[in-house]
């Protein structure tokens, strides 16, 4: 069985599934990837301590949004459950980190890259929460699971490399990114590609843009969960998706 990456993915609201470019760019991703036994998803939208396993039969969707139209309260994502990744999951977790159980479906940080990736919704799909936002646990926390790996399971941490929504003007799918963006991906694409994760750890000290590129954290953080299931966290990493949304960073990446 092949060694499955782990990704950082730039989620969106989901109307980016209506982004033609961004689905191309994902499906491209999905394609190069051997296929998962298991989906584990780490989604900015879920912060919970202890760490939370979601549910495995069946597993829901969550519309954790408003104001879109009607027609996204309507999508469906069927995946099948992972109570064995569940299970395994708990075995991997030492007495120090508590593991709690809920019926909690998949959010639309979770499902709305899914749907683009694996549109059949054929694979064990198992979200799990968010127990902390601080990079250096998040990296432990990722350390832990990284064995999963090596048993075909895709780590996806899911976020937004820029995420300041009070401070956009210009809500139109194609606007210029505010120089604050723009600043941040760029150092951020910079540090990745040293693999200087310390730096990274400390973006909210070093990082030009801040804090309008993130004036909360949840949306960066999920990186740090991948970086840490990675087989070196300083390494440089694949970066296949970049570029801008709403004036907000997409950049994903992926890890050996």
């Amino acid at each position: 069985m092949s060694t499955l990456p782990a990704l950082f993915i730039s989620h969106g609201a989901p109307p980016l599934v209506d982004n033609r470019t961004w689905v191309a760019q994902l499906q491209e991703l999905a394609a190069g990837l051997p296929r998962p036994k298991a989906i584990l998803m780490a989604s900015a939208h879920w912060e919970s301590a202890p760490l939370m396993l979601g549910a495995t039969e069946p597993v829901p969707l969550v519309y954790d949004f408003g104001g879109f139209p009607q027609r996204y309260y309507e999508t469906q994502y069927k995946a099948p459950g992972a109570p064995e990744l569940a299970a395994r999951i708990e075995k991997l977790m030492p007495d120090t980190e508590r593991v709690a159980r809920t019926n909690r479906g998949l959010d639309h940080g979770a499902y709305v890259p899914l749907t683009v990736m694996y549109p059949d919704a054929d694979i064990p799909v198992l979200q799990m929460s968010l127990p902390t936002l601080e990079p250096d646990r998040l990296l432990d926390l990722g350390r832990r699971l990284a064995p999963l790996r090596d048993e075909g399971v895709l780590i996806v941490g899911s976020g937004f490399t820029t995420h300041g929504l009070p401070f956009l003007r210009d809500w139109s799918e194609d606007a210029k990114a505010p120089g604050w963006s723009r600043e941040f991906d760029a150092w951020t694409a910079e540090v990745l590609s040293r693999g200087a994760v310390d730096e990274l750890a400390d973006f909210r000290r070093l990082a030009p843009g801040m804090p309008y590129a993130h004036p909360t954290i949840e949306h960066f953080a999920p990186m740090f969960l991948t970086l840490g299931a990675s087989s070196d966290p300083e390494q440089s990493t694949e970066q296949p998706i970049d570029g801008f949304w709403m004036g907000l960073s997409k950049r994903s990446f992926l890890v050996s």
